[in-house]
Protein backbone atom coordinates (compact mmCIF):
# COMPACT_ATOMS: atom_id res chain seq x y z
CA UNK A 1 0.00 0.00 0.00
CA UNK A 2 1.34 3.50 -0.84
CA UNK A 3 1.74 6.27 1.28
CA UNK A 4 -0.91 8.99 1.50
CA UNK A 5 0.08 11.95 -0.44
CA UNK A 6 0.28 14.35 2.62
CA UNK A 7 3.32 11.96 3.80
CA UNK A 8 4.90 11.99 -0.11
CA UNK A 9 5.53 16.02 0.14
CA UNK A 10 9.31 17.13 0.17
CA UNK A 11 9.15 19.13 3.11
CA UNK A 12 8.39 16.72 5.35
CA UNK A 13 11.44 14.67 5.92
CA UNK A 14 13.25 18.11 5.84
CA UNK A 15 11.40 19.29 8.28
CA UNK A 16 11.66 16.20 10.29
CA UNK A 17 15.82 16.34 10.52
CA UNK A 18 15.40 20.20 10.79
CA UNK A 19 15.10 20.55 14.60
CA UNK A 20 18.43 18.13 15.38
CA UNK A 21 20.01 20.22 12.12
CA UNK A 22 19.71 23.23 13.67
CA UNK A 23 20.86 22.16 17.29
CA UNK A 24 23.89 20.63 15.55
CA UNK A 25 24.48 23.58 13.63
CA UNK A 26 24.44 25.86 17.27
CA UNK A 27 25.66 23.77 19.31
CA UNK A 28 29.13 22.29 17.41
CA UNK A 29 29.71 24.52 14.80
CA UNK A 30 28.61 27.50 16.57
CA UNK A 31 30.71 26.70 19.47
CA UNK A 32 33.80 25.83 17.23
CA UNK A 33 33.11 29.50 15.71
CA UNK A 34 32.93 31.28 19.14
CA UNK A 35 36.06 29.50 20.22
CA UNK A 36 37.99 30.25 17.28
CA UNK A 37 36.93 34.04 17.82
CA UNK A 38 38.28 33.82 21.68
CA UNK A 39 41.44 32.44 20.18
CA UNK A 40 42.17 35.61 18.55
CA UNK A 41 41.13 37.72 21.58
CA UNK A 42 42.36 38.93 24.48
CA UNK A 43 40.62 36.39 27.40
CA UNK A 44 41.99 35.88 29.93
CA UNK A 45 39.94 34.91 32.97
CA UNK A 46 36.92 35.74 31.45
CA UNK A 47 35.80 36.05 27.45
CA UNK A 48 37.10 39.47 26.22
CA UNK A 49 36.28 40.19 22.65
CA UNK A 50 39.02 42.48 22.01
CA UNK A 51 40.36 41.31 18.81
CA UNK A 52 44.19 40.81 18.73
CA UNK A 53 44.93 39.06 15.72
CA UNK A 54 47.06 35.97 15.88
CA UNK A 55 48.96 36.96 19.20
CA UNK A 56 47.37 34.40 21.31
CA UNK A 57 49.02 31.77 18.84
CA UNK A 58 52.19 33.51 19.04
CA UNK A 59 52.71 33.29 22.90
CA UNK A 60 51.12 29.46 22.19
CA UNK A 61 54.16 28.19 19.88
CA UNK A 62 56.78 30.60 22.06
CA UNK A 63 55.54 27.76 25.08
CA UNK A 64 57.67 25.25 26.70
CA UNK A 65 54.84 23.56 27.98
CA UNK A 66 52.96 23.74 24.89
CA UNK A 67 56.11 22.27 22.42
CA UNK A 68 56.17 19.26 25.74
CA UNK A 69 52.96 18.11 24.71
CA UNK A 70 53.50 18.63 21.22
CA UNK A 71 56.36 16.02 21.69
CA UNK A 72 54.56 13.77 24.01
CA UNK A 73 51.49 14.17 21.35
CA UNK A 74 53.93 12.24 18.70
CA UNK A 75 55.34 9.77 20.70
CA UNK A 76 51.90 8.90 22.39
CA UNK A 77 50.01 8.85 19.09
CA UNK A 78 52.46 7.24 17.41
CA UNK A 79 52.72 4.05 19.90
CA UNK A 80 49.41 4.36 20.91
CA UNK A 81 48.05 3.85 16.81
CA UNK A 82 50.79 1.49 15.82
CA UNK A 83 50.36 -0.65 18.94
CA UNK A 84 46.58 -0.81 18.97
CA UNK A 85 46.20 -1.47 14.94
CA UNK A 86 49.32 -4.13 15.49
CA UNK A 87 48.09 -6.28 18.48
CA UNK A 88 44.54 -5.58 17.27
CA UNK A 89 45.45 -7.15 13.92
CA UNK A 90 47.12 -9.84 15.58
CA UNK A 91 44.56 -10.96 17.96
CA UNK A 92 41.90 -10.95 14.99
CA UNK A 93 43.98 -13.07 12.87
CA UNK A 94 44.54 -15.22 15.63
CA UNK A 95 40.98 -15.65 16.64
CA UNK A 96 40.18 -15.67 11.97
CA UNK A 97 41.46 -19.30 12.43
CA UNK A 98 38.16 -20.18 14.35
CA UNK A 99 39.78 -21.55 17.40
CA UNK A 100 37.99 -23.16 20.27
CA UNK A 101 36.62 -20.64 23.08
CA UNK A 102 36.10 -17.87 20.24
CA UNK A 103 33.39 -15.71 22.13
CA UNK A 104 35.05 -15.92 25.25
CA UNK A 105 38.02 -14.87 23.57
CA UNK A 106 36.12 -12.47 21.61
CA UNK A 107 34.74 -10.77 24.42
CA UNK A 108 37.52 -10.81 27.12
CA UNK A 109 39.74 -8.68 23.75
CA UNK A 110 37.01 -6.73 23.60
CA UNK A 111 35.93 -5.66 27.43
CA UNK A 112 38.64 -2.99 27.82
CA UNK A 113 36.67 -1.10 25.21
CA UNK A 114 33.42 -1.25 27.64
CA UNK A 115 34.82 0.99 30.86
CA UNK A 116 35.78 4.59 30.55
CA UNK A 117 39.17 5.99 30.16
CA UNK A 118 38.97 6.80 33.64
CA UNK A 119 38.21 3.66 34.74
CA UNK A 120 41.97 2.62 32.60
CA UNK A 121 43.74 5.29 33.76
CA UNK A 122 43.08 4.51 37.60
CA UNK A 123 43.88 0.79 37.24
CA UNK A 124 47.05 1.33 35.57
CA UNK A 125 47.56 4.04 37.82
CA UNK A 126 47.46 1.06 40.90
CA UNK A 127 49.91 -1.44 38.41
CA UNK A 128 52.33 0.49 37.67
CA UNK A 129 52.44 2.78 40.96
CA UNK A 130 56.44 1.33 42.34
CA UNK A 131 54.56 1.09 46.53
CA UNK A 132 51.26 -0.76 45.80
CA UNK A 133 51.68 -2.23 41.75
CA UNK A 134 54.39 -4.10 39.53
CA UNK A 135 57.39 -3.35 41.24
CA UNK A 136 55.96 -4.26 44.71
CA UNK A 137 54.83 -7.84 43.74
CA UNK A 138 58.09 -8.23 42.14
CA UNK A 139 60.17 -7.26 44.97
CA UNK A 140 57.60 -9.18 47.41
CA UNK A 141 59.10 -12.29 45.39
CA UNK A 142 62.36 -11.62 46.55
CA UNK A 143 64.17 -9.86 43.69
CA UNK A 144 64.97 -6.52 45.61
CA UNK A 145 66.84 -5.02 43.06
CA UNK A 146 63.64 -4.93 40.79
CA UNK A 147 62.56 -1.57 39.38
CA UNK A 148 60.08 -0.25 37.20
CA UNK A 149 59.27 2.94 38.04
CA UNK A 150 58.24 4.51 34.52
CA UNK A 151 55.42 6.15 36.67
CA UNK A 152 57.13 8.67 38.32
CA UNK A 153 60.11 9.39 35.73
CA UNK A 154 59.35 11.97 33.89
CA UNK A 155 61.22 10.86 30.89
CA UNK A 156 59.18 7.36 30.90
CA UNK A 157 55.73 8.03 32.33
CA UNK A 158 54.44 9.27 28.68
CA UNK A 159 55.35 5.43 27.84
CA UNK A 160 52.89 4.38 30.65
CA UNK A 161 50.10 6.11 28.82
CA UNK A 162 50.57 4.78 25.75
CA UNK A 163 50.63 1.17 27.64
CA UNK A 164 47.74 1.81 29.22
CA UNK A 165 45.41 3.36 25.61
CA UNK A 166 46.70 0.24 23.57
CA UNK A 167 45.48 -2.04 26.07
CA UNK A 168 42.58 -0.33 26.15
CA UNK A 169 41.58 0.12 22.06
CA UNK A 170 43.54 -2.94 21.22
CA UNK A 171 40.12 -5.00 21.34
CA UNK A 172 38.06 -2.40 19.38
CA UNK A 173 40.52 -2.66 16.48
CA UNK A 174 40.75 -6.53 16.99
CA UNK A 175 36.81 -6.60 16.21
CA UNK A 176 36.69 -4.22 13.37
CA UNK A 177 39.57 -6.22 11.98
CA UNK A 178 37.90 -9.55 12.67
CA UNK A 179 34.38 -8.32 11.01
CA UNK A 180 36.44 -7.66 7.95
CA UNK A 181 38.36 -10.90 7.86
CA UNK A 182 35.28 -12.75 8.00
CA UNK A 183 34.20 -10.76 4.73
CA UNK A 184 36.89 -12.38 2.54
CA UNK A 185 35.84 -15.33 0.24
CA UNK A 186 36.88 -18.52 1.60
CA UNK A 187 37.39 -19.96 -2.01
CA UNK A 188 39.98 -17.10 -2.69
CA UNK A 189 41.83 -19.12 0.45
CA UNK A 190 41.09 -22.44 -0.38
CA UNK A 191 42.59 -21.77 -4.05
CA UNK A 192 45.63 -20.67 -2.90
CA UNK A 193 46.35 -23.30 -0.14
CA UNK A 194 45.62 -25.38 -3.25
CA UNK A 195 48.61 -23.81 -4.73
CA UNK A 196 50.54 -24.91 -2.28
CA UNK A 197 50.81 -21.65 -0.13
CA UNK A 198 51.55 -21.08 3.29
CA UNK A 199 48.81 -19.62 5.64
CA UNK A 200 51.57 -16.68 6.46
CA UNK A 201 52.07 -16.06 2.70
CA UNK A 202 48.36 -16.34 2.22
CA UNK A 203 47.60 -13.65 4.79
CA UNK A 204 50.75 -10.92 4.31
CA UNK A 205 49.68 -11.18 0.35
CA UNK A 206 45.77 -12.08 -0.35
CA UNK A 207 43.74 -10.94 2.89
CA UNK A 208 45.74 -8.25 4.14
CA UNK A 209 45.52 -5.72 0.89
CA UNK A 210 42.26 -6.72 0.91
CA UNK A 211 41.25 -5.14 4.18
CA UNK A 212 42.94 -1.87 2.53
CA UNK A 213 39.49 0.07 3.61
CA UNK A 214 39.32 -1.53 6.94
CA UNK A 215 43.02 -0.06 7.62
CA UNK A 216 42.26 3.08 6.90
CA UNK A 217 39.26 3.49 8.40
CA UNK A 218 40.74 1.88 11.46
CA UNK A 219 43.67 4.49 11.40
CA UNK A 220 41.11 7.38 11.09
CA UNK A 221 39.58 5.93 14.21
CA UNK A 222 42.62 5.70 16.42
CA UNK A 223 44.10 8.70 15.25
CA UNK A 224 40.82 10.68 16.32
CA UNK A 225 41.09 9.13 19.75
CA UNK A 226 44.84 9.67 19.82
CA UNK A 227 44.52 13.59 19.37
CA UNK A 228 41.57 14.17 21.86
CA UNK A 229 42.89 12.08 24.78
CA UNK A 230 42.56 14.03 27.53
CA UNK A 231 40.91 11.85 30.56
CA UNK A 232 43.12 8.57 30.18
CA UNK A 233 46.34 11.09 30.94
CA UNK A 234 44.06 13.04 33.57
CA UNK A 235 43.28 9.75 35.58
CA UNK A 236 46.96 8.18 35.30
CA UNK A 237 49.69 10.24 35.71
CA UNK A 238 47.96 13.93 35.39
CA UNK A 239 49.91 15.70 33.50
CA UNK A 240 52.62 14.82 35.41
CA UNK A 241 55.29 14.57 36.99
CA UNK A 242 55.53 18.17 36.32
CA UNK A 243 54.11 18.80 32.84
CA UNK A 244 56.28 15.53 31.35
CA UNK A 245 52.98 13.97 30.46
CA UNK A 246 51.04 16.70 29.00
CA UNK A 247 49.46 16.51 25.88
CA UNK A 248 47.70 19.18 23.95
CA UNK A 249 43.83 18.43 24.92
CA UNK A 250 45.61 18.67 29.18
CA UNK A 251 47.57 21.99 28.24
CA UNK A 252 44.63 23.26 26.58
CA UNK A 253 42.49 22.09 29.72
CA UNK A 254 44.94 23.35 32.34
CA UNK A 255 45.50 27.22 30.68
CA UNK A 256 41.23 27.64 30.16
CA UNK A 257 40.27 26.35 32.96
CA UNK A 258 43.10 26.35 35.71
CA UNK A 259 45.52 29.12 34.62
CA UNK A 260 42.69 31.78 33.55
CA UNK A 261 44.14 31.82 29.86
CA UNK A 262 41.06 30.97 28.11
CA UNK A 263 42.48 32.68 24.74
CA UNK A 264 45.69 30.37 25.13
CA UNK A 265 43.43 27.53 25.77
CA UNK A 266 41.06 28.66 22.90
CA UNK A 267 44.07 29.05 20.73
CA UNK A 268 45.48 25.24 21.96
CA UNK A 269 41.88 24.13 21.27
CA UNK A 270 41.60 25.27 17.18
CA UNK A 271 45.28 23.53 17.06
CA UNK A 272 43.78 20.41 17.82
CA UNK A 273 40.80 21.47 15.89
CA UNK A 274 42.98 21.61 12.55
CA UNK A 275 44.85 18.62 13.84
CA UNK A 276 41.34 16.43 13.29
CA UNK A 277 40.08 18.14 10.10
CA UNK A 278 43.69 17.58 8.75
CA UNK A 279 43.05 13.89 8.99
CA UNK A 280 39.23 13.76 8.75
CA UNK A 281 38.48 15.49 5.65
CA UNK A 282 40.80 13.65 3.88
CA UNK A 283 39.12 10.24 4.43
CA UNK A 284 35.76 12.45 3.91
CA UNK A 285 36.76 13.62 0.60
CA UNK A 286 37.74 9.97 -0.69
CA UNK A 287 35.09 8.39 0.68
CA UNK A 288 32.29 10.90 -1.20
CA UNK A 289 35.14 10.65 -4.41
CA UNK A 290 34.63 6.89 -4.67
CA UNK A 291 30.89 7.07 -3.80
CA UNK A 292 30.54 9.19 -6.74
Amino acid sequence: MSAPASLRTPWLPRLVVAPSFLLGLTFIYGLMAWNGYLSLSASRLLPNYDFVGFQQYAVLWESERFHVALRNMAIFGGLFIGGAMALGLLLAVLLDQKIRAEGLLRTVYLYPMAISFIVTGTAWKWLLNPGLGVEHVVRGWGFEGFVFDWLINPDRAIYCVAIAGVWQSAGFVMALFLAALRGVDEAIIKAAQVDGASLPRIYLRIVLPSLRPVFFSTLMVVSHLAIKSFDLVMALTAGGPGYATDLPATFMYAMAFSRGQIGLGAASAMVMLATVAAIVVPYLYSELRVRR
